[in-house]
C-alpha cells in the first residue's frame, strides 16, 4: 500500500525477534501441564517473572510458588493486588501488570493465543515481542500460534505438547439429567443466574463462576464446588482459563457470545479452550449442549476432539512508542500501523476511548500544557472500569483524578478518595448491588496502588482490601443462598448412588435426619417434611423418612405410654396434645358423656402401634373429663340413698350436662322425698325458682369440659368460652337450647350463667312494682356489662322493660312495659274505669317469674 493510507513503519523482523537467551514456546491443548512446567523452569533460576490473564490464576501460582520459594522471595503483582518484598527473586503478575523494565534470569507468559484477543491482545502481542528473560523465555498456549511465532520469533523453539487425557463429545442432554460434576457454560449474567437457579430446583444447587466476580468471590464459589457441596458449576467463559478443576463434562447452554463489537458464534479454539476444562491430568471429560441449544457444525466438533485449529494468522497491535507532546498526538499515535499484515491495529481500547472523551472536555485541555501532564492523562485514562460502564461514565472519573492531581501537585485529596471508598462499605443488598459495589471498589483499589498519587497508600490498600473482601465474602453468601440448597444436593448425590441407601435417623428433638441433613421434624407423631427442591428428592425423602420413622415408631409409642398425665393437654378446640403437639381429636362416643378419642393424620404405619397411642389419649381424656366434670361423673351421694324421684332427677341432670329448667324436673321434685332432697342439696345440688344444677359445673373449666362434650355429641365446633367465668357470653355463639348445657341461659342478646340468673331474678322480684328502673352499677355487674354496653338495652327489653323517650342517652331510665290489651278505637272513648286481665305467659317461659314486676297478680291486689 502506498500514499496517505500506508501503513506507519513498523519494526523490522530483526527487531522483533530479539532475543535475550533462549527462547521457548510450550504449546499445546490444555490439560497438558505447560504452566506447571515454567514454575518449575522458574524456580530453577536466581529470579524470574510469569505473566498471567487473570488476577485468580496470578493469585493461585503466588501462593504455589510461596509454598515452594518462601514469602519473602516471591511478590504478586496485578493492577489490583501489590504483594512486594523488599528483595523478591519471584515476580507473579497479570500480563498487563509485568514491571517491564525489571530485568531477570527467567520471563514467561502464560496463555500466548490471547495475543488474537480482539480487546487484550495487543498487550499480548506486545509481550511476545518484546518481553525476555536475560538467560530463558517460554510462551505458554495453544498450538494454534505455532507459525505466528515462528514468523514473529524465529529463534523461538516450537515444543508442543499433548493432553494428557482426551475430550468427546457426548451430545445433547437435558439440564435436568447432566452427570455430576458438570460445568454449565453461558455468555450473560442473566442466563447463567436462569441456569443456576434450575440446577438448585432439579439437582439441589450450583456455584457460579462470573467475570464480574471478585477473585475471592470466585475462589469460594469454585471452593464449594471442588469440596463436594456442589456438584455442578455455572459459568462465563470465565473458566476457559486455568481455572483447575474437577470437572468431569462441560455442556454449553449458548455458543454466540458479544466479543465487545457483536454477536457471533464461537470459534473451534475458543470451544475447545472452554471444553477443554472437561478432565484433569489423566482423567477424560467430556462435552456437549444442554438446555435445547443445537449442537455445533460437525467440523468444528472434531476440531475440538482433535485439537486440530486452523493457525492464527493475525494477532492484534498497538504502537507502544507513543507521543506525548499533546494528547492530539497521542492519540494519534495510539492509531498508528505496525507495517505487518501479521499484526492487525488493535480496536480502540477502553483507554483509549477514555482518552477520546477526555480530549472533549475543555477542563481537561487547559490542564495538559506538558509532555509531563499528557503522560500523567495517559497514565490515569488506564484506571481499569471494572463496572464496566460506558467509557463517557468512567470518563467523568478519570477527568476528576486527573484535574486533582494536577491541581494538588499530584496528589489526590484524602477527604474525597475517603468519600468515594467509605460510601462502598456495605454488605446489604441484592447479588446486582453487591456486585456493583464490588467493581466500584476494585477500581478503587487499583488508583489506591499507584502510590505516588496517595498519601498514606499503603493505609489506603489496606482500606479498600478489607471492603472488597466483606463485600466478596457477602457476595458469595447471596450466591450460595440463592443457588445452594445443600440439603437437597447431598440427598441428590446419595439418590443417584447406584445400589446405596440413604443413612436416616430421628434425633431427641423429633428432627429427621438424612445424610446428615434435617430434612423434617416430627409434629406430634407426625412426620412434617421440609419443603424439597423437586418432586423426585420428596419422593426420596419420604423413603428415606420411612425407614427411619419405622424404626423409630416403638420408641416414640413406648414414650407416649408411659408420659404421665402432665405431659397430656387439651385445647380449646377439643384437641388432646402430648407434648405440645396435638395427636388426637374429641368425637361422638356411646353417649353424651362418653366421646371417643380419634388419632389426627400421624406417621405410624402399623396399626397396632396406633391403636396403643389411641388408647392412651382415651385414658388421659377420661380422666380430665372426671376432673373436671366430678359432679356428673362421681356423685357425692349414692343412688342408694336417694329415692326413685331423686335418682330420675339425677339422671335428667346428667343428660342435661348437669342442669335443666325447673319446670322439666316439676314431677320428680313433687314427688321426692324430705331426706332425698336434702341428700341431694348436701351433694351440691341447687334448686333455683327457674334453673336445677349441679354446683362446680359453672367454673370455666368445667364449662370448657362440658363445651367439649356437646361439640363431640352434635359434630359441631366447640364454642369459644373465655378462660375466666365470666358472668355472661354473646348468645350467638351457639344455637339458643344449647346453653343450658354449658351453665347459661338465653337472655336476648346474651347468655346469662345460671347462678347469676338466680340472683337477678331475685332482685328484680323484690322491686317495686311498675316502678321506673335505673340500671346501676351494682345490676349491670351481675350481667357482666358496662353500663355503656350496646347490649344492655336488648337485655332490658328481653326482661320486660323498655327505654323512656328520653332521648338517645344511655342514662335513660327503663319502665315496665305495659300488658294493657285495651285499645283506644277509632269513634270510642278509652274506658278509664275497667282494666282488662293481664295475659299471662307460659308458665313454663323462664320469665313467667317476672311477671309480677310489670303487672302484678291478681290474688294479691285482691287481697
Amino acid at each position: 500500500m502506498t500514499g496517505r493510507n500506508a501503513p506507519a513503519p513498523g519494526p523490522s523482523r530483526a527487531t522483533l525477534s530479539r532475543r535475550r537467551g533462549s527462547i521457548r514456546a510450550v504449546l499445546g491443548p490444555t490439560n497438558t501441564g505447560k504452566t506447571f512446567l515454567a514454575v518449575e523452569r522458574m524456580l530453577g533460576h536466581a529470579s524470574g517473572m510469569i505473566g498471567f490473564p487473570l488476577r485468580l490464576l496470578a493469585r493461585e501460582n503466588y501462593d504455589r510458588i510461596v509454598d515452594r520459594a518462601g514469602r519473602a522471595s516471591v511478590a504478586l503483582i496485578t493492577g489490583e493486588e501489590k504483594i512486594i518484598p523488599p528483595n523478591p527473586r519471584f515476580l507473579v503478575c497479570t500480563v498487563e501488570a509485568m514491571p517491564m523494565d525489571r530485568d531477570v534470569d527467567f520471563l514467561a507468559i502464560d496463555e500466548i493465543q490471547l495475543c488474537a484477543d480482539p480487546e487484550r491482545g495487543h498487550i499480548f502481542t506486545d509481550r511476545l515481542l518484546h518481553a525476555r528473560g536475560r538467560h530463558e523465555t517460554m510462551f505458554l498456549g495453544s498450538d494454534s500460534m505455532t507459525e505466528m511465532i515462528r514468523l514473529l520469533v524465529p529463534d523461538a523453539e516450537i515444543e508442543g505438547r499433548e493432553r494428557l487425557s482426551t475430550l468427546s463429545w457426548a451430545g445433547e442432554k437435558k439440564l435436568s439429567r447432566l452427570k455430576r460434576r458438570s460445568a454449565v457454560v453461558a455468555f450473560s449474567v442473566d442466563q447463567v443466574y436462569e441456569l443456576a437457579e434450575a440446577l438448585r430446583q432439579t439437582r439441589g444447587g450450583t456455584a457460579v463462576v462470573l467475570g464480574a466476580l471478585s477473585p475471592r468471590t470466585r475462589n469460594a464459589q469454585v471452593e464449594m464446588y471442588q469440596a463436594g457441596e456442589v456438584d455442578y458449576l455455572v459459568a462465563t467463559d470465565a473458566i476457559g482459563m486455568g481455572l483447575n478443576m474437577d470437572v468431569d463434562h462441560v455442556a454449553f447452554a449458548q455458543l454466540r457470545k458479544f466479543d465487545g463489537a457483536r454477536r457471533r458464534m464461537l470459534t473451534a479454539p475458543e470451544i475447545g479452550q472452554i471444553a477443554g476444562r472437561a478432565g484433569r491430568h489423566m482423567n477424560d471429560g467430556t462435552f456437549g449442549v444442554t438446555n435445547n441449544m443445537k449442537p455445533p457444525d460437525p467440523e468444528i466438533l472434531r476440531r475440538v476432539e482433535e485439537h486440530d485449529y486452523p493457525p492464527v494468522k493475525q494477532i492484534y497491535w498497538r504502537n507502544r512508542a507513543l507521543d506525548f507532546a499533546t494528547p492530539k498526538r497521542l492519540y494519534a499515535s495510539l492509531n498508528e500501523y505496525s507495517g505487518r499484515d501479521e499484526l492487525v491495529r488493535a480496536r480502540d481500547a477502553d483507554d483509549q476511548l477514555v482518552l477520546a472523551a477526555l480530549m472533549r472536555e475543555a477542563s481537561v485541555e487547559q490542564r495538559t500544557g506538558s509532555r509531563d501532564r499528557v503522560q500523567l492523562l495517559w497514565d490515569v485514562c488506564q484506571v481499569p472500569d471494572f463496572r464496566k460502564t460506558m467509557p463517557e461514565h468512567h470518563a467523568t472519573l478519570v477527568a476528576s483524578l486527573f484535574t486533582h492531581l494536577v491541581d494538588r501537585d499530584g496528589r489526590l485529596p484524602t477527604d474525597w478518595v475517603a468519600g468515594h471508598i467509605e460510601r462502598l462499605d456495605r454488605t446489604d443488598g441484592d447479588i446486582d448491588t453487591l456486585t456493583a459495589r464490588l467493581a466500584h471498589i476494585r477500581t478503587w483499589t487499583y488508583i489506591t496502588h499507584r502510590a505516588d498519587w496517595l498519601d498514606g497508600a499503603a493505609d489506603w490498600q489496606m482500606r479498600t482490601r478489607q471492603i472488597e473482601d466483606s463485600l466478596s465474602d457477602a457476595l458469595h453468601q447471596r450466591l450460595t443462598d440463592r443457588f445452594v440448597d445443600r440439603r437437597a444436593a447431598v440427598i441428590g448425590r446419595s439418590r443417584g448412588a447406584e445400589g446405596a441407601e440413604m443413612l436416616s435417623a430421628v434425633n431427641a428433638k423429633g428432627q429427621v435426619i438424612v445424610e446428615g441433613h434435617v430434612v423434617g421434624h416430627m409434629e406430634g407423631l407426625r412426620f412434617l417434611p421440609h419443603e424439597a427442591a423437586d418432586r423426585r428428592e420428596a419422593k426420596a425423602l419420604m423413603a428415606a423418612a420411612h425407614r427411619a420413622l419405622t424404626s423409630d415408631a416403638p420408641r416414640r409409642v413406648q414414650a407416649v405410654e408411659q408420659s404421665e398425665d402432665q405431659a397430656f393437654g387439651m385445647t380449646p378446640e377439643g384437641r388432646i396434645t402430648w407434648q405440645g403437639r396435638e395427636i388426637a381429636r374429641v368425637e361422638r362416643g356411646d353417649s353424651l358423656l362418653s366421646p371417643r378419642c380419634v388419632l389426627l393424620s400421624h406417621s405410624l404405619s402399623e396399626s397396632v402401634l396406633a391403636e396403643r397411642v389411641r388408647l392412651r389419649a382415651q385414658s388421659f381424656l377420661d380422666r380430665y373429663l372426671r376432673r373436671r366434670l366430678p359432679a356428673l361423673y362421681t356423685p357425692a351421694v349414692s343412688a342408694a340413698d336417694l329415692d326413685s324421684p331423686a335418682r330420675g332427677l339425677l339422671f335428667q341432670l346428667r343428660e342435661g350436662l348437669g342442669a335443666m329448667a325447673r319446670r322439666e324436673a316439676r314431677d320428680n321434685l313433687k314427688a321426692m322425698g324430705d331426706d332425698a332432697r336434702a341428700a341431694l342439696t348436701k351433694a351440691g345440688l341447687r334448686l333455683g325458682r327457674d334453673w336445677i344444677y349441679l354446683s362446680g359445673i359453672l367454673d370455666v373449666k368445667a364449662v370448657r369440659a362440658r363445651a367439649i362434650l356437646w361439640a363431640a355429641a352434635s359434630g359441631r365446633p366447640v364454642p369459644e368460652i373465655p378462660n375466666t367465668t365470666a358472668p355472661s357470653l354473646p348468645a350467638d355463639r351457639v344455637p339458643e337450647q344449647v346453653w343450658p348445657l354449658l351453665g347459661y341461659a338465653p337472655l336476648g342478646p346474651i347468655a346469662l350463667r345460671l347462678d347469676r340468673w338466680e340472683q337477678l331474678a331475685a332482685h328484680l322480684r323484690n322491686r317495686e312494682k311498675g316502678a321506673r328502673f335505673e340500671p346501676d352499677a351494682e345490676f349491670c355487674a351481675r350481667l357482666g356489662l358496662a353500663a355503656d354496653d350496646p347490649a344492655l338495652p336488648g337485655v332490658l327489653r328481653a326482661l320486660g322493660f323498655k327505654q323512656e323517650a328520653t332521648g338517645d342517652s344511655p342514662n335513660a331510665a327503663f319502665v315496665p312495659v305495659s300488658r294493657n290489651r285495651g285499645a283506644k278505637r277509632k269513634g270510642h272513648k278509652k274506658q278509664q274505669s275497667a282494666k282488662p286481665s293481664p295475659a299471662r305467659p307460659n308458665p313454663d317461659s323462664p320469665f313467667a317469674v317476672l311477671q309480677d314486676l310489670v303487672v302484678g297478680k291478681k290474688s294479691a291486689q285482691g287481697r
